[in-house]
């Protein structure tokens, strides 16, 4: 153990790599998800221990092959990526068990063990995006992850999922274009991809190059935005999350999306803030704009929505909007807003869809007209959809009012009221929608569908238990959610310009 303590961040990336590989040469479902399994549940313990040393002792440096940066790449974890490490790989371990019924439910035995490959490529993909410190390192690891996305969503059970997948590539592919282009000017003005050296060296740079810097800062930052769906960038999303197998939908609506939010935090408040006064340009203006939008008018299409999967995935462009809001703020208790979010939306839609996940692997359907009564019937299950769904509107005592709170509080801060009126609205449209599948769920009659549906078995049950305790957990003791934002939103905040 001493002999690894040292390379943990390498570790975070090699593991599930090995483990994919591993997942590739088996055959039967079985023993791919065991592999999965273990190689999940090791992930938590690799990043604890470094945001523990990161607490403790600052920041962390792991040179790759022996070259000092910013000559060779750099995995570096600070406050930030450790909050973000240690939230993918929780929620990865935690969702795991729930993955046997339901994968071999929904997929063909003959694809199980593929679908495990991809599932442990595209958690390498997201580890590698959080670790790294090199910024075209972070676009490989970007692309490792989309790519076996891609797959993820293609080996869903509706012949749409294909679609589904087919259109995120084309998006996805749009977006990562973007992205090396702004990083591609980067380097021109830099001659560095390090991340660190690129926010030293481009300061120098911004009188004689504004336009370029400014230039750089538009691609990153639609290329990144493409990747986390922000509104209106966000047509990807509800297909893919419809269509792809029920796990794959809550494993990538609880990671994807928040690590693609982790890389913009990074560039704008690491790279760009350190070199220019971003808050002086547009950008915030633009992001609180499309941040707004994305939370009343994704809500609002929810509200008409009638696929229970389609209705949360309208809410996720929703809820990624209060995040975004609070990066937009850029102060200190709306960035905690946004970064607290971040760990809270993903409890939240992992329970969620988790639960959609059990309620079809018993009753066949996600139609929201077909699920009267199915809280009577299937009571854990649809108990545990309904306090993540409170958690979604921000309901005292869960996690999402932490959130709302501090986004709340930021707006103030910069004395604007009609953006704390805007989160008030967001969150009572979301009484419509979530209020909605409540009523048919537990007050009214079982219909047919509904009339041989039960609770899951134990395994499929005890992820959705220990998630929605979580949310009601992190509600009233915000020690190591609030309390490890706000020591990254000071980190990142102290260092702008």
């Amino acid at each position: 153990m001493n002999a690894a303590w040292p390379h943990l961040p390498a570790l975070q990336v090699i593991l599930p790599l090995i483990g994919a590989l591993l997942a590739a040469f088996l055959r039967r479902g079985s023993s791919a998800f065991a592999l999965a399994l273990l190689v999940s549940w090791i992930m938590p313990f690799v990043a604890g221990a470094m945001l523990w040393q990161v607490l403790s002792s600052g920041p962390l440096s792991y040179h790759l092959g022996g070259w000092e940066p910013p000559w060779g790449i750099e995995y570096r974890v600070d406050a930030l990526n450790g909050f973000v490490l240690m939230l993918v790989s929780s929620v990865g371990a935690v969702m795991m068990p729930f993955a046997r019924r339901s994968i071999a439910f929904e997929i063909e035995e003959s694809r199980q063990a593929w679908f495990y490959c991809m599932y442990l490529l595209c958690l390498t993909g997201l580890l590698g995006i959080a670790v790294t410190g090199d910024a075209f390192n972070a676009f490989v690891f970007l692309e490792i992850s989309s790519l076996s996305t891609y797959v993820l969503i293609a080996l869903g059970p509706d012949r749409r999922a294909i679609l589904a997948s087919f259109q995120y590539l084309i998006m996805g592919t749009i977006g990562a274009t973007f992205y090396v282009i702004g990083i591609g000017l980067l380097y021109l003005l830099t001659g560095t991809l390090n991340m660190a050296d690129m926010a030293a060296r481009l300061g120098p740079t911004w009188d004689d190059n504004s336009r370029t810097v400014i230039a750089a800062l538009a691609f990153v930052t639609v290329g990144v935005s493409l990747k986390l769906a922000l509104f209106p960038l966000h047509t990807w999303l509800p297909n893919a999350y419809a269509y792809a197998p029920s796990w794959a939908t809550a494993f990538l609506s609880a990671s994807a999306t928040k690590v693609a939010i982790y890389l913009l935090v990074r560039f704008f408040f690491s790279i760009f803030g350190v070199a220019i006064d971003f808050r002086a340009l547009p950008i915030t203006e633009i992001i609180i704009a499309l941040s707004l939008a994305a939370m009343l008018i994704a809500s609002l299409i929810a509200v008409f929505e009638t696929n229970l999967k389609r209705m949360l995935a309208y809410s996720s462009v929703a809820q990624i909007g209060y995040i975004t809001l609070g990066i937009g703020l850029a102060n200190q208790a709306g960035l905690t807003g946004g970064l607290v979010h971040i760990v809270n939306h993903a409890l939240m839609k992992a329970t969620l869809f988790l639960a959609i996940g059990a309620i079809f692997y018993r009753t066949g359907t996600v139609q929201i007209a077909e699920l009267a009564g199915v809280g009577r019937k299937m009571p854990v299950t649809v108990g545990a959809f309904t306090i993540a769904g409170l958690g979604l509107v921000g309901t005292p005592s869960t996690a999402g009012f932490i959130s709302k709170w501090y986004l709340g509080v930021g707006a103030l801060d910069r004395g604007w009221w009609v953006i704390l009126f805007m989160i008030v609205a967001g969150s009572l449209v979301a009484i419509v929608y979530v209020g909605r599948v409540l009523e048919i769920a537990w007050m009214r009659e079982p219909s047919a569908k509904m009339a041989h549906a039960n609770d899951p078995p134990f395994m499929m049950l005890m992820p959705m238990v220990v998630l929605s305790a979580a949310i009601v957990f992190f509600g009233i003791d915000t020690t190591w959610t609030a309390g490890i934002a706000g020591v990254a939103a000071r980190f990142l905040l102290e260092g702008i310009k």
